[in-house]
């Protein structure tokens, strides 16, 4: 009898020893930071940056300057770079008038390669007019081309109908 108490004992401190051991209070665990937090980056560090005029239409005429027909709109701002990072701070939206409608930033926001971001103006949304369009700023590498686009989509009666414009570099 005595012998299994030993043999249960020997079982238990076994079994106790094998658990992994929950770290004290006074360790702490390091965690690598995402190397963009850890960057200082600034638009002097990066070396190229940019302004760009997309014109999008939030409507546009039909038969007569009477008559229009609503589009749903889509920006779609596109970092092709295999390598570097994009950065965007400045998203605003003028309508015809070229008066400011929306800002869609209030800080910078990035692109991993490869990543691309949208802004839809919903087809109900006429405040931009047939003369819309959005201005963006960006900065990052000197190697980067990114890509600003819009989509534009609507239909007539049972037909659809989209078209594109590209983004305008400007100063």
């Amino acid at each position: 009898m005595n012998y299994f108490k030993h043999l249960l004992f020997l079982i238990l401190i076994t079994f106790i020893s094998c658990e992994n051991p929950r770290p004290r209070a006074e360790e702490t665990v390091n965690v690598e930071p995402h190397p963009l937090e850890t960057q200082k980056t600034t638009m002097d560090s990066l070396s190229k940056s940019g302004k760009v005029y997309v014109p999008v239409y939030s409507n546009i005429y039909q038969r007569t300057r009477n008559e229009r027909t609503s589009l749903t709109s889509t920006l779609s701002v596109h970092n092709t770079s295999e390598t570097d990072t994009l950065f965007v701070t400045r998203i605003d939206y003028f309508n015809t008038e070229g008066k400011l409608v929306k800002k869609y930033l209030n800080k910078t926001v990035y692109l991993n390669t490869f990543e691309t971001i949208e802004y839809v103006v919903d087809e109900e949304d006429e405040s931009g007019g047939s003369g819309a369009n959005f201005v963006i700023e960006w900065y990052g590498s000197k190697k980067l081309n990114p890509l600003f686009q819009a989509v534009m989509i609507g239909g007539l009666g049972n037909k659809s109908f989209s078209f594109t414009t590209e983004g305008v570099p400007f100063e």
